[in-house]
């Protein structure tokens, strides 16, 4: 009789975990079977790398290494869950400016879209957006291919993103007086020309 207490408590933490867990949405972006060379011969091995996001603006990507696939799929989603970081979106949907980001020999470029554009984006880093609730973006990757060099990159533009409300408190002014100055067309290319 003094078990059931002690067995529904532990069941209760676990619910209030699967509840947290249930929040993210991961995406396995890219799976490596590696072989370790021993006297007998070869053990295989496993990397993934795992994408994780609540679709509302927070994002983050983990690798994990084990013999078994969906052991390694679990560390990398683990290790991504410890590395979240958060973005500020415009509307929800798209990035507030364009970005650039590099990692090793990948580079990224990242453009904000009109409602209806959709995810302009290649496989690893259309993984990040769906992970992070953007709807409408074009991306473009130049340099490497290689999948960890491409989140990384994404992961860099993404930490140089900016919202108008921590410019204006970096620089002294309303928020509403930074968005005016983009609806104007005073930071657009056509109205530099002019002047």
């Amino acid at each position: 009789m003094g078990r059931k207490p002690g067995n529904q408590r532990g069941r209760q933490q676990g619910r209030g975990r699967d509840d947290r867990d249930n929040e993210f949405v991961d995406k396995l972006v890219h799976i490596n079977r590696v072989a370790k060379v021993v006297k007998g011969g070869r053990r295989f091995g496993f990397a993934a790398l795992v994408v994780i996001g609540d679709q509302k603006g927070r994002v983050g990507f983990g690798h994990g290494k084990a013999r078994e696939v969906p052991e390694a799929i679990r560390k990398a989603a683990d290790a991504a869950k410890n590395n979240l970081i958060r973005v500020p979106l415009r509307e929800g949907r798209t990035l507030h400016h364009d970005v650039i980001g590099r990692h090793g020999a990948g580079k990224v470029i990242l453009r904000a879209a009109p409602p209806g554009t959709g995810i302009i984006a290649g496989g690893p880093i259309r993984a990040v957006f769906e992970t992070l609730g953007i709807q409408d973006v074009v991306a473009k990757s130049l340099g490497s291919s290689n999948p960890y060099n491409m989140v990384r990159a994404a992961f860099d533009a993404l930490k140089n993103e900016d919202s108008p409300r921590g410019v204006a408190a970096r620089r002294g002014k309303k928020a509403s007086e930074i968005v005016a100055r983009r609806r104007d067309g005073i930071d657009s290319p056509e109205a530099a020309a002019e002047a």
